[in-house]
This record gives structure tokens, C-alpha cells and sequence, in this order.
């Protein structure tokens, strides 16, 4: 199997951490919609939340808007959206379930179509502001 996230989480890629548990990670996307656009994982492999057992499809919606709080507290953002695709016609790019936690912006218009491309020292401060949003 030939897994991105997977492979973050064998420390074989890098990821700029946010939060770790027994059964999930959270991580900054590199190329994100908007500053602080974060992903939530389980840590076992699934393709498609419909793969997981009901347990454990609550337990990573339970820690999302943990998640999402301290991304909205470090980049002030003003709101947020959630996404999750199941499967390649649903736009899924990466076959490990994941939730994105996308921050929105009053005043701004958010083009779903669009990702910047932080630099790695910017992603590495915006990581450790919202670490420390979490504690």
C-alpha cells in the first residue's frame, strides 16, 4: 500500500504536528485553501469512513472541533468548514480518511479551487501557535 499519511505517520514524511493521540494525528495541510487549513487522521489505514466501525468514526469527529477551536483561536480566523470525501469521484486526492478543518475569513472569499503555498518556516510558526492553543 502506498499511503501519504500513512507514511507520516511512520515518520517516514514529514508533517507540521498539531495533535496526537492513541488514535488520531492532526497535521497542517502544505497546500492549503486557507492559513490554517488542517487535517484530522486516524492513525489505522481506512480508505472511506463507511470502512471504519461506528466507534471510531465518532471518536475522530469527537476531536475535530478541538481541533478546529485552536485553529480558529491562533489565526483568527472568523469561521470554519468541514470536509470529508469518500472516494476519487468525491474529490477524495488522498485514500486515508481524513477531515479537513478549513478557517474562513470575514471579508474574504474562499476559492475552493485555490491552495497557497506557505513556506515551511511560516507553517512551522503557525504549528506551534496552535499547539499552544490546544494546551
Amino acid at each position: 500500500m502506498n499511503c501519504i499519511f500513512c507514511d507520516i505517520l511512520d515518520g517516514k514524511n514529514y508533517a507540521h504536528f498539531l495533535y496526537k493521540d492513541e488514535f488520531h494525528v492532526a497535521f497542517l495541510d502544505t497546500c492549503p485553501i486557507n492559513v490554517g487549513h488542517s487535517l484530522v487522521i486516524p492513525r489505522e489505514h481506512h480508505e472511506r469512513i463507511t470502512d471504519m466501525s461506528p466507534e471510531n468514526v465518532g471518536r475522530i469527529f469527537a476531536i475535530a472541533p478541538k481541533i478546529a477551536q485552536a485553529v480558529l483561536d491562533a489565526t483568527g480566523a472568523d469561521s470554519f468548514s468541514l470536509g470529508q470525501n469518500n472516494g476519487e469521484a468525491a474529490k477524495q486526492t488522498v485514500l486515508h480518511v481524513h477531515i479537513h478543518i478549513i478557517p474562513a475569513y470575514a471579508g474574504t472569499h474562499t476559492d475552493w479551487k485555490r491552495r497557497l503555498e506557505p513556506e515551511h518556516d511560516e507553517l512551522v510558526t503557525l504549528a506551534k501557535k496552535i499547539r499552544h492553543c490546544l494546551t
